[in-house]
């Protein structure tokens, strides 16, 4: 994608407002459910912690003297509002076997909801106890992970570490991604907390590796595809390898994706650099680190989706012995945007999987990147031909839905529909 979007989103505390899904009431001599829906808030203190702990929750501005329940999980508590529509109560978190647990206060005809992050105890990834190192345990959630030809992915916006993010997921597609897309910069290291905490999920980690400081803008000479070829950047690629080789599971890279386009600094064209230059930097950044022993990296060429004046993918491909993944990134913006108009899912990726299978062929093809907007159309349609489509495709092996609300709302749950047709679509295929 085109803008920059790798900024995480801020801890919130432990204290979440509850987001209010319903309510609507006649009117009567007190405020009217509708009403009371309109201002009621809420807070869940401390809004994660271990089973058997104790959160409590707080709301204001429901129907007054109203009786009702709290839910956690599968426990419920009786409760009433007081006469200024405000409650106070505590609950005990039961035991679970998943990570996110569905907190729910209905009062009346005014529900409204949130969930309960469970810790679990941390556990060594560590093959030799005296080497151990503790990481938090990932989900637990019942969401299987499907042994469909036709991998599921997703990337969200706190990275492979944000478990909760990753469980939310699974429980918007009862389904656990197999592949967890995450970003680094040319300025981080591997982390192995995070290569650790995707294994243990059961899922492949597939790491965006941009050449570039983050913030930068375009023009950044120091990441100029001929700098890296000329060895500016070895000792940095040379840990990245050494790292990757000693954790030494499989992983997925995928280096300087989007190389087709003229918005990122390391394509052909821009920041200094000539019709050759990307390719040649990918056959040494690839070179250096194999040297390094990380054999178990799987390389993922990823432009996007050809378009009118994109670089031909001709000049940029490094060759099919440093390729063993080839991808596209493709979004339907729908009317999102001034200049976009709505794309089904074979309009989107023919011409671009055409193209792949020509210049890399035999090649596993994944789709990287890819979401819809929900404006100009159906995307509850979009999502359930997107699937259907990808199916019918014999060397397209898995997708990455790209969970974020960023240029619009690409999230999953966008809307119930998309979330009830994207589930659905996957049990299907």
């Amino acid at each position: 994608m085109r803008a920059h979007r790798h900024s995480r989103s801020a801890l919130a505390g432990l204290v979440v407002l509850l987001t209010i899904l319903a309510g609507s009431a006649s009117l009567t001599g007190t405020p009217s459910a509708a009403a009371a829906a309109s201002t009621a808030t809420g807070s869940l203190s401390p809004n994660l912690g271990p089973m058997g702990s104790t959160s409590t929750v707080n709301g204001r501005g429901f129907p007054k003297n109203t009786a009702g329940t709290v839910t956690i999980g599968s426990t419920s508590l009786a409760m009433k509002t007081r006469a200024d529509g405000n409650f106070s109560t505590d609950l005990t978190v039961p035991d679970a076997t998943t990570r996110l647990l569905p907190v729910t206060a209905t009062l009346g005809k005014v529900t409204a909801s949130t969930y309960f992050t469970v810790t679990f105890a941390a556990v060594s990834t560590a093959a030799d106890p005296s080497d151990a190192t503790l990481t938090q345990q990932p989900s637990m959630t019942s969401a299987p992970i499907s042994t469909s030809k036709l991998r599921f992915g997703v990337a969200t916006p706190g990275g492979a570490l944000a478990n909760s993010e990753l469980d939310a997921v699974a429980v918007l597609v009862n389904e656990n991604p197999s592949i967890v897309m995450s970003y680094k910069d040319f300025n981080q290291s591997v982390s192995i907390a995070e290569l650790d905490s995707v294994r243990a999920r059961g899922a492949t980690s597939l790491i965006t590796w941009e050449p570039w400081a983050w913030g930068g803008g375009i023009n950044q000479p120091a990441y100029s595809s001929d700098n890296i070829t000329a060895g500016a950047h070895d000792a940095y690629l040379t840990k990245w390898g050494q790292a990757l080789a000693t954790w030494g599971k499989p992983v997925m890279l995928r280096y300087g994706h989007e190389m087709n386009g003229n918005w990122y600094p390391w394509s052909d064209g821009v920041n200094g650099n000539t019709t050759g230059d990307y390719a040649a930097a990918w056959r040494h950044v690839h070179d250096v680190v194999v040297a390094a022993g990380a054999t178990n990296v799987s390389w993922v060429w990823s432009p996007n989706i050809p378009y009118t004046r994109s670089t031909p993918l001709t000049g940029l491909y490094p060759g099919a012995t440093y390729v063993d993944v080839v991808a596209l990134d493709g979004y339907n913006w729908g009317t999102s945007a001034a200049w976009s108009t709505w794309q089904a899912p074979a309009t989107l990726f023919d011409a671009g999987l055409a193209q792949l299978r020509t210049l890399a062929p035999g090649k596993q093809i994944i789709i990287a990147e890819t979401a819809s907007a929900e404006a100009g159309g159906s995307k509850a349609e979009w999502n359930t031909a997107l699937v259907a489509y990808l199916a019918e495709q014999t060397d397209v092996t898995g997708f990455v839905w790209f969970h974020f609300l960023k240029e619009t709302d690409w999230r999953i749950n966008s809307s119930t529909t998309s979330t009830t047709a994207l589930n659905k679509a996957l049990a299907a295929r």
